[in-house]
């Protein structure tokens, strides 16, 4: 009787306890295995553990689109260049949205104190259809005097009055008379000296000597 009742308190007190669930795997193996997860993930250049590729999404790409308009393709319609030994040369183009050009060049000797250089001259044109309508054409020419050009659609400054023009030719006389009376008492050193006394007198306001 005694062993019956003893029976009887130990199988009530073994359905009391919770139930362990027993794993064939030694304990600590499944964080080992976590663990060389990470590490392979590392070593591929994925730095993040295992749970949170789980959770990873996409990257939205907030940069703008950027739509190309394409241009009307132009043909060109002629295209022509001489080239000779000398130097001098011959080229004219057209392209098919009216637009013409030729230009020719050469060397030309230009003096100096000491040798004569050769220069490049280059002498052209060339005509557009502007927006309006208005064909515009342009002739230039740059040579060792700089780049000249002309046209009908370019500004013009306006015309010299007469007044003005006196005025400036006046200046332009006086400025070749003094290079001229410089050259001539180059040779008088009293003559350099009053003048150099002059320019010091005009310099300070008193003109031609006067107090």
């Amino acid at each position: 009787m005694k062993l019956l009742i003893v029976l009887s308190a130990v199988l009530a007190l073994s359905a009391a306890v919770p139930q362990r669930r027993l794993s064939l795997k030694p304990e600590g193996q499944e964080d080992q295995q976590t663990a060389e997860q990470n590490y392979n993930n590392y070593q591929q250049g994925d730095y993040r553990p295992q749970q949170a590729q789980e959770f990873r999404k996409p990257v939205e790409d907030f940069r703008p689109r950027v739509e190309l308009d394409t241009t009307t393709y132009i043909p060109i319609i002629h295209f022509d260049k001489e080239q000779s030994n000398d130097g001098s040369y011959k080229t004219s183009y057209e392209t098919g949205n009216n637009i013409h050009a030729q230009e020719q060049g050469f060397l030309r000797s230009v003096k100096t104190d000491n040798e004569d250089i050769p220069a490049l001259v280059q002498q052209g044109s060339y005509s557009y259809t502007a927006p309006d309508g208005q064909i515009i054409t342009v002739e230039y020419t740059a040579d060792e005097f700089g780049f000249r050009v002309k046209g009908d659609h370019i500004p013009t400054p306006p015309p010299v009055s007469a007044e003005i023009q006196k005025g400036l030719d006046l200046i332009y006389a006086g400025i070749k008379a003094n290079a001229e009376r410089a050259a001539l008492d180059a040779n008088n050193p009293a003559a350099a000296k009053l003048n150099e006394e002059q320019a010091s007198l005009n310099y300070r306001g008193q003109y031609n000597g006067q107090q």
